[in-house]
């Protein structure tokens, strides 16, 4: 069985000191909160497990660690090895409200030391939250001491600079979807072949830009831009459409009885003067938005060769079997050679394209 199309199972601690907002942003990427709603979530105790199915083959098994200090000395005294070995990834939170600051960085040191001691190739995502709560002309300011700070402690503790990764966020705006989405990326096993298979569709679509949603949590997983696109002035703009896709499962949900994470829709269009806009199910796991030139012809062509294109992607969600359905799956799902070389000259699968003449 080709190795790819296994399981791929990813240890992420979510790890901070109580009231830092872990299980807050963590109901709102995975449960569908709003922010408004989580004023009523009680305190973590002790670990929350939670597996969580994403792209079909991707299982993130997410340890949502309580931050009360009883807990913590727990996690690094007689819980140490089975916490902290084979994380493939550590969210550290801090609150940057905090008043008690030489207690987080020691919490801080005292976890990253225990999970060099067990997983030393783990990646460290460190989130300076509640964003919201200082002034704007400071924010930057006391973001970069904060970062430094921060920084120096995960060198001194054997983490090089590659292995850190810092954000800014806050349950109030696109930079907690900004934030999570790094993190889902840096966990995904095939992001490459992803984009080059994504890449090749636009420049047949001859789309301004595609971007992958995993349809549950609506994040993203990546984006192709082409042209102009570069230099687009709204750098948020695909956590803007997470946050609007988040907000129309919701309406979805109060008007079927559904929950929210059960509700789907089949497309979505927006039409404007400068560029026209859908986004559908690619796979069972993904939706895939497509902005397009403002032309109605090389529109409705994009949405056929969008549906034309979903055998070459099916991929993504495979998982794993037995016997002669993985030889017959896996024949099926990846592109041969002389696929390839008709998406080149404008063809996807077998089918081929519908132009907009």
């Amino acid at each position: 069985m080709d190795r790819s199309k296994r399981q791929k199972q990813r240890k992420v601690l979510l790890m901070g000191r109580s009231g830092a907002g872990k299980s807050s942003m963590r109901s709102i990427i995975f449960s569908n909160y709003v922010a408004k709603d989580v004023r009523r979530l009680g305190a973590t105790v002790d670990v929350e497990h939670s597996n969580i199915r994403f792209m079909g083959n991707l299982m993130l098994n997410l340890w949502d660690c309580g931050g009360q200090d009883s807990f913590v000395e727990s996690y690094l005294t007689n819980q140490r090895s089975h916490v902290f070995t084979h994380v493939a990834v550590l969210i550290f939170v801090f609150d940057v409200s905090s008043k008690e600051l030489a207690s987080d960085m020691l919490s801080f040191a005292s976890t990253i030391r225990a999970l060099h001691e067990f997983s030393p190739n783990s990646k460290v995502f460190v989130l300076v939250h509640k964003m919201d709560l200082i002034p704007t002309g400071r924010k930057n300011t006391i973001y970069q001491e904060k970062m430094k700070e921060i920084r120096a402690t995960c060198v001194e503790e054997g983490f090089v600079a590659e292995q850190v990764a810092f954000w800014a966020t806050s349950i109030w705006d696109q930079s907690l979807y900004k934030a999570w989405t790094q993190v889902i990326y840096f966990l995904i096993p095939n992001a490459v072949a992803i984009e080059n298979m994504l890449g090749k569709l636009a420049e047949l679509l001859d789309a301004k830009e595609l971007i992958l949603y995993e349809r549950t949590t609506c994040l993203v997983v990546t984006h192709i831009s082409r042209k102009d696109e570069d230099e687009n002035p709204y750098a948020d703009r695909f956590e803007r459409i997470s946050s609007i896709l988040k907000t129309h499962k919701h309406s979805m949900a109060k008007h079927t009885g559904m929950m929210a994470s059960e509700v789907s829709f089949a497309e979505m269009q927006v039409k404007t003067g400068s560029f026209m806009f859908f986004i559908t199910k690619l796979t069972e796991n993904t939706n895939l938005a497509v902005v397009m030139p403002n032309n109605e012809g090389a529109f409705n062509a994009a949405r056929v060769n969008v549906q034309i294109a979903k055998r070459e992607f099916a991929h993504l969600d495979i998982m794993e079997k037995k016997g002669k359905d993985i030889q017959r799956t896996a024949k099926e799902a990846v592109l041969s050679e002389e696929e390839v070389g008709g998406v080149d000259s404008g063809e996807v699968g077998s089918q081929g394209p519908i132009n907009d003449r």
